[in-house]
């Protein structure tokens, strides 16, 4: 009943949004704020936009005690309940977050971004984060507090609708598979070279991609060196462009 309270007022405060915003898309940035400790620190978000689930990540995750972000599509919860099981089977590990009911970009104006059609409306990106939120709740699952909106990009009036409705934006700072489609040697260069702070995005629902061989093999790099895993919602930090402030 909260998110719905929050559709609501949306509604209300959609019309205060500007329609005139820049044309200019957003891709916003996410750095975790320093920390006091001398471990280094970053940040493993993973999107599951769709399609079934990269066992290698979820194993190398379990296996590695590796805590991540999970963000999540409606379409993805109605395909892969046994991974969904395994993430809720561990709590100290996974916090699942919103990532939209459709996998539509939060883009309040008509156009196409790497292919996808956009929301295009101020209710259509309404419609997806909330519904989005709904499909976690309705599981039984915590209401999430943040939302990653399909190709992570937003139009400035988009990401004070979003805000409106108490959610916060993630961004990040490494794009450690370039949308799952970099080879693993790559895929794994980036995330390997990731500094104290960071937040990389990657994807876990393209199992057949190389990219996730990579996405493990960085990671585990990574946890060689030292460095310590946090989950988003474990840790304060500083997103640009009005996403999290």
């Amino acid at each position: 009943m909260r998110i719905l309270g929050r559709f609501l007022i949306g509604v209300g405060l959609a019309a205060l949004v500007s329609s005139s915003a820049s044309a200019a898309l957003l891709e916003p940035q996410l750095h975790l704020r320093p920390s006091t400790e001398a471990t280094p620190r970053v940040a493993v978000t993973l999107d599951a936009c769709g399609g079934k689930t990269d066992a290698r990540i979820l194993s190398a995750l379990v296996d590695n005690k590796i805590p991540a972000t999970i963000f999540v599509t409606g379409k993805w919860l109605k395909r892969n309940a046994e991974a969904l099981a395994v993430m809720r089977a561990h709590p100290d590990l996974f916090e699942l977050e919103n990532h939209g009911a459709e996998h539509v970009p939060a883009v309040d104006t008509p156009r196409r971004i790497y292919g996808l059609k956009s929301a295009g409306s101020t209710e259509a990106v309404q419609a997806e984060v909330v519904a989005g939120a709904l499909a976690l709740t309705d599981r039984g699952e915590p209401a999430p507090k943040w939302f990653r909106g399909a190709t992570a990009q937003y139009s400035k009036s988009s990401i004070a609708l979003i805000r409106s409705l108490g959610f916060r934006i993630a961004g990040y700072s490494i794009n450690g598979d370039g949308g799952s489609l970099l080879g693993a040697r790559e895929t794994e260069r980036r995330v390997s070279a990731a500094k104290d702070g960071d937040v990389i995005i990657a994807h876990i629902n393209q199992p057949t991609h190389a990219a996730g061989g990579g996405l493990v093999k960085g990671l585990l790099a990574l946890k060689a060196k030292g460095y310590a895993f946090v989950r988003l919602d474990d840790v304060e930090d500083d997103g640009t462009d009005d996403t999290t402030n």
